[in-house]
């Protein structure tokens, strides 16, 4: 087919949920992704895998308390990750209306953003330049927080190392797993600290003494259904706006690096 006929058939289909072969496959491996996930977080050893990655969520988590809490003029001192899958942010000032449910939202807005790059290698390569970004402000925040440092290192170390591999192809599904991880990671932590009430303080119960009108599990299962959207637009992003056939990307890549 010639490469006019092919450009002016991309054309027509973007903006439709006619899926392309090239998104079909990036579907089949975010579902690979997704039992592979479900399948791991229930072995006790094997579990250990997805530690990172946990740990990363967290932080994407705190980082959105903090940028929010910085678009609403607070002061903020500092960040924390903990080994226990937890983390603080502390911040003076804010509109804690905004603030407090940004964590969980911000934290699946990310993963629903990656996963939408994830159906595009020159998009990855972008969202790793801002993720990139997010690092730098997060260095800063937790300047005092060695798990937050040793974390960002090894992730933006394989983040490095995907984009130099033939073609970018790793990174592209380096970037769609850690948009499946942190959108099921965000859902998964929303039911559990907020629905089903495993801890008795959350952003969800000081949400709720703020507000003052419906208790905690009730914006916890608001938070819930919008973390779910977010999950669902993603990958509807993805096939609508993102139908460039990989064999185009390769050649029309403005951010192509030798290797």
């Amino acid at each position: 087919m010639a490469p006019a006929l092919v450009f002016r058939r991309a054309a027509q289909d973007r903006g439709s949920l006619l899926v392309t072969e090239d998104q079909r496959n990036t579907i089949i491996v975010a579902c690979i992704y997704v039992v592979a996930i479900l399948v791991l977080w229930n072995i006790p050893i094997l579990k250990q895998v997805l530690y990172p990655f946990k740990l990363l969520t967290v932080g994407f988590h705190e980082f959105s308390h903090a940028f929010v809490g910085l678009l609403t003029c607070a002061k903020i001192e500092s960040i924390e990750l903990d080994p226990d899958e937890g983390g603080a942010t502390r911040m003076r000032g804010g509109i804690s209306f905004f603030t407090l449910p940004a964590g969980y939202l911000g934290s699946s807005l990310i993963g629903a953003i990656l996963i939408a790059c994830g159906f595009d290698e020159r998009a990855s390569k972008v969202a790793s330049i801002v993720v990139a970004v997010f690092f730098l402000m997060m260095l800063w925040w937790a300047r005092r927080n060695w798990l937050t440092w040793l974390l960002i290192i090894v992730m933006a170390g394989l983040f490095v190392l995907f984009w130099l591999v033939e073609s970018s192809v790793a990174l592209r599904y380096f970037v769609l797993f850690l948009g499946v991880m942190n959108c099921l990671y965000s859902v998964w932590d929303i039911c559990d600290d907020l629905i089903f009430r495993k801890v008795n303080e959350s952003d969800a119960s000081a949400f709720a003494r703020l507000v003052g009108c419906c208790p905690s599990q009730v914006w916890g299962v608001v938070w819930f259904l919008i973390s779910v959207a977010f999950f669902v637009g993603g990958v509807l992003v993805g096939i609508v706006l993102l139908k460039t056939p990989v064999s185009e990307q390769k050649a029309d890549d403005f951010l192509r690096v030798p290797t």
